[in-house]
């Protein structure tokens, strides 16, 4: 009984440190920025308690707004490119096929380089002089190829498109995954009674991936609400705020202003955002196999 007791005392000296980092870096940092959010605090300054006051304050900042509606087109964009794309790709490899191991080997690269690399690499790609985007469309016969830097719109689509370039492997990995673990007797049976390779994918392929679909959408969409490596390095949020998103709007408010407050409230905002869109995905999938 002793020796059993000893191992369990030494097993939870094992845990001790996660717990630790858990308290230090997750959940102390949560509780601080909270009671942050509810004080005026500058750095330098007495901090001062306002209630709601910051969280009024958002609502009526016309950056607050401006960034929340850049970061939804980036959101509805880039997701929506990344699980198309992603999908068409893990349809067209769900098969055997020459080569396919180095192609899913090569494909992933991008998911494993730093997003902030992405957004320099990206600078050169989109360069509007030397760029390689800008040299094909001239080759293509476009006279005047988009300036990438300073149009407001070819901006935000060139941010959009390096995202999508990093995430849509992760998308194509988690989904072809998702098909290889189909049921391949339901496909012979379909097959007998119909030729017809739409009505299959519709009617079999999707509902049965449709848990996966809605799990990489999910975790898609929360990562893109969050993005800030790629703007910051990218265009530095311009031409203007045109690239500025709700992170980025987060960052200058709280390390290049010093409004620590203000800064934590955006930051709840955005938390209590991420879990609405998270419960009504979860509540859409619970009620589809309810």
């Amino acid at each position: 009984m002793k020796a059993m007791a000893h191992k369990e005392r030494i097993k939870f000296f094992f845990v001790i440190p996660g717990i630790l980092w858990v308290l230090i870096f997750t959940i102390f940092p949560l509780l601080y920025s909270l009671r942050l959010s509810f004080f005026q605090a500058r750095l330098g300054q007495d901090q001062t308690f306002i209630g709601m006051g910051n969280f009024q304050g958002a609502f009526s900042d016309y950056r607050f707004w401006n960034s929340l509606s850049i970061t939804v087109f980036f959101v509805v964009v880039s997701v929506s490119l990344t699980v198309l794309l992603g999908l068409g790709l893990a349809l067209l490899f769900n098969r055997p096929r020459r080569g396919l191991r180095f192609f899913r080997s090569s494909f992933v690269l991008p998911i494993f380089t730093a997003p902030i690399a992405l957004g320099y690499l990206g600078l050169t790609i989109f360069h509007e002089d030397v760029g390689a985007v800008n040299v094909a469309l001239r080759m293509l016969g476009v006279v005047n190829p988009p300036g990438w830097f300073h149009q407001v719109w070819a901006a935000r689509l060139a941010i959009t498109l390096v995202d999508v370039w990093q995430w849509t492997s992760f998308c194509f990995l988690v989904l072809l995954a998702g098909l290889q673990n189909l049921p391949e007797e339901l496909y012979e049976a379909a097959q007998l009674d119909t030729s017809s390779g739409w009505g299959i994918f519709r009617h079999i392929t999707l509902p049965l991936l449709a848990p996966v679909l809605f799990t990489v959408t999910i975790l898609r969409l929360v990562e893109t609400l969050k993005v800030l490596d790629i703007p910051f390095s990218m265009t530095s949020g311009g031409p203007g705020a045109a690239t500025q998103t709700y992170s980025f709007y987060v960052y200058l408010v709280g390390l290049r202003n010093f409004n620590a407050g203000y800064a934590s409230a955006l930051a709840y905002i955005l938390l209590l955002i991420m879990l609405f869109i998270s419960s009504f995905f979860f509540n859409r999938l619970r009620a589809i196999y309810d």
